[in-house]
């Protein structure tokens, strides 16, 4: 039987919504958790008093969590549908745990943004609707938790509905793209089954909507670019750089370049899972074997594309950002850490262009002083070293980055133009 088709799922929402109590739903009435485990989860909750956190701990395998009450790793689950298989990137709402949500998110495909129905939209729902939107994830279900602490109401259900839909608008979210689901995940309300306590209710399930997602197409017809997560010598074969595909194709005989390194070589053989396997295609965890490269001469951060559309080796950027957090207002000369694809390289902001309206996009005031916690903006940026990173409307793979600093996430943002080196 052919493997079905997978999709990477993020769950995203303010803290204390339900992210975890749902997935753990989810998991335990697809099937996919036991009721052994469920049931000695319950156990140890109940001993430290948190009696309601059975299935958010079907996620939160960390001790450290359990004794903290919150997801702070993300936990990679599989669970089936009809027509899919998923890996859920349960996605932590606390903020310095940003960058997790960034690295989670920015691998998926679609999302389930959890609004518990008694707050409504919440600070951290905005930061990750507005982080969702910059990290490409256009597929949504807007799963209104929590029903079950609202009385089931249609009218509850009705106004989060109005004002989540009109934060989505603004952040550039199709109406057609986006389903809405009143559910309970403590007490189990149209997550698997349809609830007699909410019979006006007349859509579907959570599962049922979960399984109408798309599988976004491969970005096949793109340029190859296959970002270095490590570089080993295998004796016997030797030089075997390992990595994911995220555009493109890669066959065995292609001429190939590494960027920045501005090395050239030639694809002798390509394996995945300890297989050869002939081509290689987006999405795709491969190693492979080039010959005239040696291990010392590309390194974690190069990406690898063909030799006739090399990747994009950036003297300078233009970049739009979302400034997520930072203790005091960041000026031209800032340079933090950008993560991008596998490299981490520091940038310096030559220049502050512009100050958006995080909600529009449109220039709020032009060339600012400085920006803010809270701020989108224009910036200009030179990296310190060279770094590949290409315009997020060419190929959006390589478009997005991270910014870190102090040990937490700054912002995220995506380049939007390049002077090449």
């Amino acid at each position: 039987m052919a493997e079905k088709p997978h999709l990477n799922l993020a769950m995203i929402g303010h803290v204390d919504h339900g992210k975890s109590t749902l997935v753990g739903r989810l998991l335990f009435e697809t099937g996919n958790v036991g009721a052994h485990i469920i049931e000695s989860y319950k156990k140890e909750a109940e001993a430290k008093g948190k009696g309601s956190f059975e299935f958010a701990w079907v996620m939160d395998s960390l001790k450290e969590e359990r004794e903290r009450g919150v997801t702070i790793d993300i936990a990679h689950q599989r669970f089936d549908t009809e027509r899919y298989y998923f890996t859920i990137v349960d996605c932590p709402g606390h903020r310095d745990f940003v960058k997790n949500m960034i690295t989670g998110a920015s691998q998926a495909d679609a999302a389930i943004l959890v609004v518990a129905a008694p707050d409504g939209v919440m600070a951290q729902t905005k930061e990750h609707v507005f982080l969702a939107r910059t990290l490409g994830i256009n597929q949504l279900i807007v799963a209104i938790n929590k029903m079950d602490a609202s009385d089931y109401g249609q009218k509850r259900f009705d106004d989060v509905k109005e004002e989540v839909g009109k934060l989505l608008k603004t952040v550039g979210y199709r109406e057609d793209d986006v389903q809405y689901v009143p559910v309970s995940a403590f007490k189990g309300d149209n997550v698997t089954k349809l609830s007699d306590n909410m019979s006006w209710y007349k859509g579907e399930t959570l599962l049922q909507e979960i399984d109408k997602f798309k599988v976004p197409e491969k970005p096949v017809n793109l340029p190859l670019r296959l970002p270095i997560q490590d570089v080993y010598t295998i004796s016997g074969i030797g030089t075997v750089p390992v990595g994911r595909v995220e555009t493109g194709l890669m066959k065995k005989g292609d001429k190939v370049i590494f960027e920045p390194a501005d090395v050239r070589g030639e694809i002798k053989s390509i394996e995945m899972h300890h297989e050869e396997i002939p081509e290689a295609a987006p999405g795709d965890n491969v190693g492979f074997n080039v010959r005239g490269v040696a291990k010392k001469d590309i390194k974690r951060g190069d990406v690898t594309g063909h030799q006739d559309t090399p990747p994009s080796v950036a003297k300078e950027f233009t970049a739009q950002i979302v400034v997520l957090q930072h203790p005091s207002a960041i000026t031209a000369g800032y340079t933090p850490v950008f993560h991008a694809h596998t490299a981490q390289v520091a940038c310096t902001f030559t220049e502050i262009k512009a100050k958006l309206d995080p909600r529009t996009g449109q220039v709020k005031q032009s060339n600012p002083d400085f920006i803010k916690t809270g701020d989108a903006a224009i910036i200009q940026v030179r990296p310190t070293k060279p770094l590949v990173i290409e315009k997020v409307k060419e190929i959006p793979q390589l478009g997005r980055f991270a910014i870190r600093d102090m040990g937490q996430t700054i912002a995220a943002g995506m380049c939007i133009d390049i002077v090449p080196r």
